[in-house]
């Protein structure tokens, strides 16, 4: 999409990131499971949120992050190993969509090598 994303644990949020974020400043969280690190990443979307934020969460439904955002991208529940691969389908498929949505190549990005296309 030629916009820059940046990704960090929740938890740094605390340490200087959250003074960065507004009504401006979409925000994605990856949500899966529902222990304590879950319980932490919505305490995380509840900051954001309350600062105006658009945020997008990937979840498997088993936390109550759908309150505080939104919108939902859902993914199936699995174990925790495998939960951050059906989350990452989603991340990427939100990144090809914004960009075909922004009209941008997504098949043939600018400044790629051509060592590395196909023809």
């Amino acid at each position: 999409t030629y916009k820059h994303a940046e990704g960090f644990a929740a938890g740094e949020l605390k340490h200087g990131t959250l003074a960065l974020v507004t009504p401006d400043t979409p925000v994605v969280a990856a949500v899966t499971g529902d222990g304590e690190p879950a319980r932490k990443t919505v305490g995380s979307v509840k900051e954001v949120e309350a600062r105006g934020a658009p945020v997008v969460a990937v979840t498997d439904g088993r936390s109550d992050v759908e309150r505080y955002v939104d919108h939902v991208l859902e993914v199936p529940a699995t174990h925790p190993r495998t939960a951050a691969i059906l989350a990452n389908v989603q991340l990427q498929l939100l990144a090809y969509h914004t960009a075909a949505k922004l009209d941008r190549s997504v098949d043939k990005p600018r400044n790629l090598a051509k060592s590395v296309t196909v023809e």
